[in-house]
């Protein structure tokens, strides 16, 4: 062989040597491809703060995790609520998505689409398990399985403008009983202001009131009688009160012309621009009001204070029986077990810690109590210490079908377009078409 084809042989098993290279690279760098695992999370948050700062968190973790990609996935909250049983049996299904609790997330674990993260929560000893409060883990849990990841609690309770309180020589302090609150709201009126902002046009905002009267009214045990078929069901005369109750208060006009079609937005936005005195809310109303004032600023924190939802005389209930959300992050059944690590990490003492002092949540995870910073926040999260009964939203624990119908029967009954007596027929009815 002569120095051309000896040449031309090594140039040949070089080529060869570097396409097989190529080749080799272009397979692992496939295989890396393929190994990357996508987690969907879907959320209905609007505040672009609070996604931030997930995003953050998401950063954070995939920074730790560069096989893993975190796809977060927004849906407003009404159109989450009509899509979500349609998103979950499509192929296009989230890997986990926010959930109220109570009945809706027990209905949603009967259809086979969610899966049970018992296990996961009590793998390593319980370590996920033992990181949440267990009142976290109770709320989520049905028959002894867990179907959601806990991620915050929540109080409903009143909030105020000082300036208006001051100007209708209202005092926060004095309002201990449904009496002195109807009286409140007489003194309001007779000042020239409207006394509450009202959202009855999503309808759930008005079942608030309703709720929490039949928590004073009836306690705990008529409604878990009412809720499990026992006794008189939701015919009980104290749930019947409780409707004669909101209706004592419908009779006074006390929400703002047009309230029977106002959104949640909306009735914010009527607290925040200083066209109400009160409004019954979320912990974090003082930021959801800022952001839905008409001058995105909002009432001055400080012109802002909270009281608990008042006593009623003679009632069963307790006044340290509280209303309120136990959120968590429900897991599909295809869920990869990098998506429950990354739940757990989301919720980690460190990120809800973080995500506290931002006024994001009430935290859920053991330690993170000291990021409530927030002075309404924190009076919250007394209150919700000190609770005797923590009850998840009437409308979430008694489904999706029964829920409906306390909305409508709420409003119907608060508007004047119900008696009490009628109103709670029609739970009793719809409760019972559901078993």
């Amino acid at each position: 062989m002569n120095f051309i084809q000896k040449h031309a042989a090594l140039r040949g098993r070089h080529i060869a040597s570097m396409a097989a290279a190529v080749g080799i690279s272009l397979l692992l760098g496939a295989s890396a491809a393929s190994a990357t695992t996508v987690v969907k999370w879907l959320h209905l948050e609007t505040d672009p703060k609070n996604v931030a700062a997930w995003e953050d968190i998401v950063k954070k973790y995939e920074a730790q995790h560069p096989d893993v990609d975190i796809q977060m996935q927004f849906l407003e909250n009404e159109a989450f609520k009509a899509k979500l049983p349609t998103l979950l049996q499509s192929d296009d299904v989230p890997d986990f998505f926010f959930s109220w609790g109570g009945g809706v997330l027990k209905q949603q674990s009967e259809t086979g689409a969610l899966q049970d993260v018992t296990a996961a929560l009590d793998a390593d000893g319980g370590k996920l398990r033992n990181s949440y409060t267990p009142a976290s883990v109770d709320g989520l849990t049905f028959d002894g399985k867990t179907w959601a990841i806990p991620y915050k609690v929540g109080l409903v309770s009143f909030f105020y403008n000082k300036a208006l309180f001051a100007k209708a020589g209202v005092k926060a302090e004095d309002i201990k009983n449904w009496s002195d609150f109807l009286d409140a709201v007489k003194k309001i009126k007779a000042a020239g202001i409207v006394p509450i902002a009202g959202g009855g046009g999503e309808k759930w905002p008005i079942h608030f009131y309703w709720s929490y009267l039949v928590m004073r009214e009836g306690g705990q045990k008529v409604f878990e009688a009412a809720k499990n078929g026992e006794g008189e069901g939701f015919l009980d005369p104290a749930i019947i009160k409780a409707g004669d109750d909101l209706a004592e208060l419908g009779k006074l006009e006390p929400f703002q012309p047009g309230y029977l079609g106002a959104t949640w937005p909306q009735t914010l936005g009527v607290f925040g621009d200083g066209k109400a005195a009160m409004i019954l809310g979320f912990e974090a109303t003082e930021a959801n009001q800022r952001k839905n004032a008409g001058d995105g600023k909002g009432l001055a924190p400080d012109n802002i204070g909270r009281f608990d939802f008042p006593a009623v005389d003679g009632g069963a209930g307790k006044p340290t029986d509280t209303l309120g959300g136990l959120n968590g992050w429900a897991v599909t059944k295809k869920a990869s077990k990098e998506a429950i690590d990354f739940l757990a990490f989301l919720t980690s003492a460190e990120n809800e810690r973080a995500m506290a002092k931002l006024g994001m949540l009430l935290p859920v995870a053991v330690g993170a109590d000291d990021g409530v910073v927030n002075p309404l926040l924190a009076e919250s999260a007394k209150e919700l210490a000190a609770s005797t009964w923590h009850q998840n939203f009437f409308d979430q624990d008694l489904g999706a079908a029964v829920g409906r119908v306390v909305n409508d029967v709420a409003v119907e009954i608060v508007s004047g377009q119900m008696n009490s007596k009628d109103g709670a027929q029609m739970i009793q009815d719809a409760f019972e078409l559901e078993q």
